[in-house]
């Protein structure tokens, strides 16, 4: 096949895969999630709606092979970027097909609708993360991509798409991510894994400072994002974002793949900071996809770098100064001893246990942990079993 014919080629299933991520979703189901829900349980802590059953938009979605675009800062990262498309590298989980690209081949193509790679690289500054990128108009999860080819890829790479059609949650909850939203994730490796469980924490703190740093930069009222443990974002009382986290052993080592999504342009269905912005000022849309995430690369690296060296406790300040739960009281309801009742109590949350965990205390002095199971929160102390209600 000569180039010519290639490029010709490349550019149509650019454009097809542009038409397609601007489709609209469905406007009349609901979601406290920053993502679209297929079929959940609703829980106190994460609301979440069934939708019908698969759409015609959603068919041609998958049906389509998704286009990853492979690029880096520098010269050696575009090195990189070149073997792993000659040595056919990349694959996608399933049976999901993909045709990988460099950058340098589609750049005029690519146009101004999707993720503009350029002005993301001319943002970053960091030293190694962010750096190795993997962009793509559409594809079925950015976290499935970073795992699946987790030992293809340096440390520190991401994985951006403008619409994911089988993102990821909790307990295995499968989303549907719109356009206008931000969704990437990124590669991370450590050998102590009694850190792993704050890895989420310190992921969410990055996100909520760049995001301040952005609104001193651009000089605009801060934006109070705050943290609703143990990986859900929050403005003025609604979601607007969620971090996840899942890493496997290998080696002596923990291969960690952690997933963004924030909304950015796309005010259904809760809200997004943009439109938080508008109520404040006449500048529309001052938020890009592209300065969020290279400001949270930024911060994170700094972030990052304080935690492996000195523990998660000199960001416990800033953490609780941006978390929702300090001295919040708590119900707890505990089984009785017969399993099919009830008895209600109360605790205040403290700050996290030295596990990662959060901590609370009973009115009578005892101390508990409380654990994320699935999409509700539960209570394990002495050998009891209680689930908990954020009031």
């Amino acid at each position: 096949m000569t180039p010519f014919t290639l490029s010709l080629e490349l550019k149509r299933t650019i454009q097809s895969l542009m038409i397609l991520t601007s489709c609209p979703l469905l406007s009349h189901h609901r979601s406290s999630s920053c993502f679209r829900s297929l079929p959940q349980l609703a829980s106190s802590s994460h609301l979440a709606f069934p939708t019908s059953s698969p759409t015609p938009y959603m068919e041609s979605e998958s049906s389509t092979p998704s286009l990853l675009v492979l690029c880096g800062k520098s010269a050696a990262e575009n090195e990189l970027a070149k073997s792993l498309k000659n040595n056919n590298a990349m694959k996608l989980l399933g049976d999901d097909e993909v045709e990988v690209v460099l950058y340098s081949e589609v750049e005029d193509s690519l146009g101004n609708e999707g993720f503009r790679i350029r002005d993301y690289l001319k943002s970053l500054l960091t030293m190694s993360l962010g750096r190795f990128l993997l962009y793509s108009p559409r594809l079925p999860s950015t976290q499935d991509v970073v795992a699946r080819n987790f030992c293809e890829l340096p440390v520190g790479a991401v994985c951006v798409a403008d619409v994911q059609f089988k993102g990821r949650g909790r307990s295995m909850n499968v989303w549907e991510s719109p356009k206008g939203s931000l969704l990437f994730s990124f590669t991370l490796q450590m050998e102590d894994g009694r850190m792993v469980p704050h890895v989420q924490y310190v992921v969410s703190l990055a996100m909520t400072d760049a995001i301040n740093d952005l609104c001193k930069q651009y000089g605009i009222r801060h934006l109070d994002v705050r943290i609703k443990w143990p990986n859900d974002l929050y403005l003025g009382g609604l979601k607007v974002g969620g971090i996840l986290c899942t890493s496997t052993y290998k080696s002596q080592k923990f291969n960690i793949s952690a997933g963004i999504g924030i909304n950015v342009d796309n005010e259904k269905p809760t809200t997004c900071l943009n439109a938080v912005l508008q109520k404040s000022t006449s500048v529309p849309n001052i938020f890009k996809r592209e300065a969020i995430m290279a400001a949270f690369f930024n911060k994170f690296e700094t972030f990052i770098d304080v935690f492996f060296n000195q523990g998660f406790q000199p960001l416990e300040e800033l953490y609780y100064k941006t978390w929702l739960h300090s001295g919040q009281r708590v119900i707890v309801q505990e089984k009785t001893e017969n399993q099919d009742q009830f008895v209600e109590n109360v605790v205040t949350i403290q700050g996290l246990s030295s596990s990662g965990y959060l901590l609370a205390i009973t009115d009578d002095g005892q101390t508990c942990e409380l654990h994320p199971d699935g999409n509700r929160y539960h209570i394990f102390s002495y050998s009891l079993s209680v689930l908990c209600v954020f009031k």
